[in-house]
């Protein structure tokens, strides 16, 4: 079982930035993949980024965010974190956090076997 609980949302004006941390706990946390994803009011859930368990190892972004969204994890601490710079209004969505305990590093929502409970960014023009 791994726990995942995401912060640092919030309402930030266009071009501003904001960082989401999600803390995991649990027995496997330290070596599954992580993801983030989003959900915008009436759209399905959509694949942010995503880095392998290794510090340093693996990441992929989706094609809207590279460039302005930077993954990155800290195993000592079992925290991810996603960096979101130049933010956009179409950025708004809730943000979730994911784990996949057998490591894949995929950009769909079912190869992940746990979410955090999400946490909200509000980008105004």
């Amino acid at each position: 079982q791994v726990q995942l609980v995401e912060s640092g949302g919030g309402l930030v004006q266009a071009g501003g930035s904001l960082r989401l941390s999600c803390a995991a706990s649990g027995r496997t946390a330290n070596r599954s993949s992580m993801g983030w994803f989003r959900q915008a009011p009436g759209k399905e859930r959509e694949f942010v980024a995503a880095v392998s368990w290794s510090e340093g190892a693996t990441r992929y972004y989706a094609d809207s965010v590279k460039g302005r969204f930077t993954m990155s994890r800290d195993n000592a601490k079992n925290t991810v974190y996603l960096q979101m710079n130049t933010l956009k209004p179409e950025d708004t969505a809730v943000y979730y956090c994911a784990a996949d305990s057998r490591a894949r590093v995929g950009e769909e929502p079912d190869e992940y076997d746990y979410w955090g409970q999400g946490t909200e960014v509000t980008v105004s023009s």
